[in-house]
């Protein structure tokens, strides 16, 4: 890479395909400093057709010709620990280390490598997988939306499924207790009614007895006359006999 840098590389090789492969993306150099004093090199964001992120990653890209004044050279962990910084410090969900670091390291040389192990969502790559990491972790990204819907439609059918169980366990309730009520109003309906009928037939015996009572009235009447009235008095008696003779 002679006479160009490894960051210009990497921002010409997206910008190659970056209309066809990635028109909603974001690829940018990170000009931000952090709290911290640090900051990447760039920000990787896509974003879906509803302007949603689906996935990000601090670039940082390192050099063999930066380090060749250094007593020392750099290997690609010693940049680790600040990767993992930069990603937290500027909410990306992954880090790739670009380096041409370490060029005889067959581990490095292999392809991508996930670092997980030592800083969580990290990858070291050389700079020929740039485009690979990036559509590999965009991939999984929109499988993983896929996923998500479906997990959160789940959860809304089931959040339906316990509402209606619920709703129903509501229903049976107040339908119980109407039922209840219902049951216990009859119930007193049934023994008014019980006393109503009492009350009327002790009304229909007592009208009874009040017109056998007019009978035996009514025999007695008819029955009665002056004879038997004069019975047991002897001056009605005779006067009563001197009437019908034609006496005074």
């Amino acid at each position: 890479m002679v006479g160009e840098s490894l960051e210009q590389h990497c921002y010409d090789e997206f910008n190659k395909i970056r209309a066809t492969a990635f028109p909603r993306d974001y690829f940018e150099k990170d000009n931000e400093i952090s709290e911290s004093g640090s900051k990447g090199d760039f920000i990787y964001r896509a974003y879906d057709e509803n302007e949603n992120e689906l996935v990000s990653i601090m670039f940082e890209m390192k050099n063999e010709m930066e380090t060749a004044n250094e007593k020392q050279k750099h290997k690609n962990a010693d940049f680790f620990k600040e990767l993992d910084k930069d990603r937290k410090e500027k909410e990306c969900e992954y880090a790739v280390l670009c380096s041409l670091l370490e060029p005889d390291n067959e581990l490095y040389n292999q392809g991508i490598v996930d670092v997980s192990y030592k800083y969580p969502k990290i990858f070291v790559i050389r700079p020929q997988f740039l485009i690979v990491i990036i559509s590999l972790l965009r991939n999984a990204a929109m499988n993983q939306v896929g996923i998500k819907k479906e997990l959160a439609a789940a959860k809304q059918s089931n959040i339906d499924i316990v509402n209606f169980e619920s709703q129903l366990g509501e229903f049976k309730d107040k339908f119980g207790k109407n039922i209840d009520l219902a049951h216990r109003k009859f119930n007193e309906t049934l023994a008014e009614i019980d006393k109503a009928i009492e009350h009327l037939q002790k009304t229909k015996a007592a009208l009874q007895s009040c017109d056998r009572n007019l009978e035996l009235a009514d025999k007695k009447a008819d029955d009665l006359t002056v004879k038997k009235l004069m019975k047991n008095s002897p001056s009605l008696q005779e006067k009563y006999k001197n009437i019908s003779d034609g006496k005074a």
